[in-house]
């Protein structure tokens, strides 16, 4: 069983409690460094920035390109065949890559006025061909999970390192000084890896992540108990407040605790608006449908989706929302039947995500991103499953400053590896960063006598698919 403990209990416990922290952003103006320079966060661009948000849907598992949206007919004619001898030893996590072929099952059309194929797993999504540039040559560093994951998050496959979104939150600072600036939502599973996808590493734990719950109460311990009156509780927190200052005195630029005491002032502030944000019952029902609330396979994630646009308008910088935490769309063994049922769950509030941020003139300014740490293998794990592939994949990207209706890079014949285009990680990130109004190489964070930055020594922005 878990214990919760009170509110405003211990400050470590506190923390641990809020699921990797409160800590996260809004506060940031007014935390100083060990050398009392200004504080960190809000930064002069490098350019003039495409967006000011993210949305990163984030499909943990590895979706399958292959059945997505990088269609082969070589892969279909070749069904059963071994994979051919000159694409040499293919190490993958359950074995070598000498299993036969698998053709895709499902049926791509052309979607949109630019004739993007998608397959009829996606047929929300096919909808929004003309908003969507979908990269098909993206490739990672990672063959499992754990790793992957991290990297897709941090730049690297080993934990440690500040998160995207924190870099984001570093560079952008806050618009809502009442909400976190980098919020994640999962459904509920354990993500690969846990907090370290969103957390700081050596940077101040300011600008970590917020994991929001299900529910009416998405925060753990935020809310303020029933005996415990608002003026009782302002002279608590202003209690705190004091005791910490007396204590910062004789520590000057502990930047933990600058964090603790900018998570106390958020959670006051949080306790107003985090309700509100949650409360969707404002929402017309035309748009509760459109998100997928009314069905049963689709409101889960659904109320995410619409819960990050929510974010979004109020300020928010970067939102993570997961679908399938814990490798749900791992499909090493019935490829259709795991992908039928992830794609259902996913399509339609993803859709539905980017046509609501279009008709409120926000998907110019936000950038949604939807993909997953690496894809699948176009030969066969024992009957009818997939391995695990990082070495071409796709990502899709949609708003934000980026093409519509657009595809970049290309994988080989059976969706392998990347032939032309490719787009690493770090030039994801790149590419993102730069979206954002920053220069991967010029956003950096000194850390133990070097300038780290979210691409660590690589990265280039894909400019093809700039708008």
């Amino acid at each position: 069983m878990t214990r919760h403990v009170p509110l405003f209990g211990s400050r470590r416990q506190f923390l641990t409690a809020a699921g990797g922290g409160f800590g996260a952003l809004a506060f940031a103006s007014m935390l100083q460094g060990a050398d009392n320079k200004p504080a960190l966060g809000n930064l002069k661009p490098h350019h003039v920035a495409k967006a000011k948000a993210v949305i990163f849907l984030f499909m943990e598992g590895g979706p399958s390109h292959v059945d997505l949206f990088d269609p082969k007919p070589e892969l279909t004619k070749q069904h059963g065949n071994p994979l051919p001898a000159s694409f040499g030893k293919v190490i993958t996590p359950m074995g070598t890559g000498g299993n036969k072929l698998l053709a895709s099952k499902r049926k791509f059309a052309k979607h949109g006025k630019a004739g993007l194929d998608i397959s009829d797993w996606l047929p929300h999504m096919a909808k929004q061909a003309d908003n969507l540039c979908v990269l098909r040559a993206c490739k990672a560093d990672g063959l499992n999970h754990v790793g992957s994951v991290c990297q897709m998050n941090t730049g690297s496959i080993l934990a440690g390192r500040a998160s995207l979104g924190s870099w984001a939150v570093y560079g952008l600072g806050s618009e809502n000084q009442n909400l976190p600036g980098f919020v994640v939502l999962t459904d509920g599973g354990e993500v690969v890896g846990g907090p370290k996808n969103w957390g700081t590493g050596f940077m101040p734990p300011t600008y970590q992540g917020t994991l929001f719950r299900p529910g009416n109460n998405p925060v753990l311990n935020l809310a303020t108990p029933k005996e415990v009156g608002d003026e009782r509780q302002k002279a608590k927190l202003d209690l705190i407040g004091k005791l910490n200052d007396l204590h910062k005195r004789e520590r000057p630029g502990d930047a933990e605790l600058d964090a603790r005491q900018a998570a106390y002032e958020l959670a006051f502030k949080m306790q107003a608006e985090a309700p509100a944000v949650v409360d969707l019952s404002k929402e017309n029902a035309k748009t509760k449908e459109a998100y997928g609330l009314n069905q049963k396979e689709t409101a889960e994630f659904g109320h995410r989706c619409l819960l990050a646009r929510r974010l979004v308008e109020r300020g928010v910088r970067f939102v993570q929302v997961y679908c399938g935490a814990g490798s749900a769309w791992d499909a090493h063994s019935d490829i259709e039947g795991n992908h039928t049922k992830m794609c259902l769950r996913a399509d339609q509030p993803s859709a539905a995500l980017i046509a609501d941020l279009k008709a409120r003139g926000l998907l110019d300014s936000t950038l949604v991103i939807w993909g997953g740490e690496f894809g699948r293998t176009p030969m066969t794990e024992g009957v009818n499953g997939r391995d695990h592939n990082p070495f071409g994949f796709t990502t899709v990207f949609a708003g934000g400053g980026v093409k519509g209706g657009y595809v970049h890079g290309s994988t080989d014949e059976f969706g392998l590896r990347c032939i032309d285009g490719e787009t690493h990680v770090h030039d994801l990130h790149a590419t993102i960063l730069h979206l954002l109004g920053y220069d991967h190489e010029k956003l950096t964070y000194r850390s133990n006598g070097r300038d780290e930055r979210l691409t660590i020594t690589s990265g280039t922005v894909a400019k093809e698919i700039l708008a």
